[in-house]
């Protein structure tokens, strides 16, 4: 079998100033993630590290540093703590480019909740360098993205509330993002600041406008005066919600693609708005 890709990148062509991103059946049989450049196709696993592979049978660095740091704390107790050295957080670093690669990939292509998942995970390894990296520079090198991750977080666990009409769980996932990223100002005494940082105004503008809408729609509904009905969707929704507030990601992809696929219909607006008959 030729190794050539050419047939690959003339079916899946590239186009300038767009993010060209896709979701192919691999010959394994599992999703994968492809996205183009100029020059090439990269492709990515949809779970796991997103180049597919392990680290000394471990699921990724983050993890394998993870287990020596908490059996290092086992075998010496009374000892100098655990700590990172700058070889180990540049293996973390190259590992932590490759998520934020894949959670762009999910947010362009609308699979909020396995954007989240990997958000999620890159502000715990942010965490974890954190606390454990010897040198403050490397620390500084992690830690000057948590705004952005808490933002990208945030938008990406509340897109799929929006979506299905649960804007106060939306609301309440946006400010523990805001919240994020003024203690992340604060800690760096960078309060005053908080106007011109970027990530905090968007957070704060679509908050606003999402209550402003919520408001909105309250006012509509008060002046129907309609009663308000079950719907066989408002278990599904609830749950969904319920996955989402725990950080169960996976499953909260799983119940929005079978909410979507419900009747093979539109999505229906949220619970507020739905009535019987």
């Amino acid at each position: 079998m030729s190794d050539d890709i050419s047939k690959i990148l003339r079916r899946f062509e590239f186009v300038p100033g767009e993010v060209n991103v896709r979701v192919v059946q691999g010959d394994d049989g599992r999703e994968k993630i492809q996205v183009r450049l100029d020059l090439g196709v990269i492709q990515l696993e949809l779970d796991g590290r997103p180049d597919g592979t392990q680290i000394n049978d471990c699921p990724s660095w983050l993890d394998f540093y993870r287990a020596r740091q908490q059996e290092y704390d086992r075998e010496n107790p009374d000892s100098a703590p655990f700590t990172l050295e700058a070889e180990d957080c540049q293996h973390l670093l190259r590992e932590g480019i490759q998520y934020y690669q894949r959670y762009l990939s999910f947010w362009h292509l609308g699979r909020y909740e396995l954007c989240a998942r990997d958000t999620g995970r890159n502000l715990r390894l942010l965490a974890f360098v954190c606390e454990f990296a010897r040198r403050p520079q490397d620390k500084l090198q992690f830690d000057q993205w948590r705004p952005y991750i808490t933002m990208m977080h945030a938008r990406a666990a509340a897109a799929p509330l929006v979506e299905l009409g649960d804007v106060a769980a939306a609301i309440k996932v946006i400010e523990a993002g805001i919240g994020g990223i003024e203690a992340f100002l604060q800690q760096y005494d960078q309060s005053h600041r908080s106007d011109d940082c970027q990530e905090l105004v968007h957070l704060r503008a679509w908050r606003d406008q999402l209550s402003e809408e919520a408001a909105t729609r309250q006012i509509e509904t008060d002046q129907e005066g309609q009663p308000q009905l079950a719907h066989p969707l408002t278990s599904m929704r609830g749950q969904l919600k319920a996955a989402v507030e725990a950080e169960q990601y996976e499953e909260a992809a799983r119940l929005r693609d079978e909410i979507r696929s419900y009747g093979r219909s539109p999505l229906p607006p949220g619970p507020s708005d739905l009535l019987g008959g």
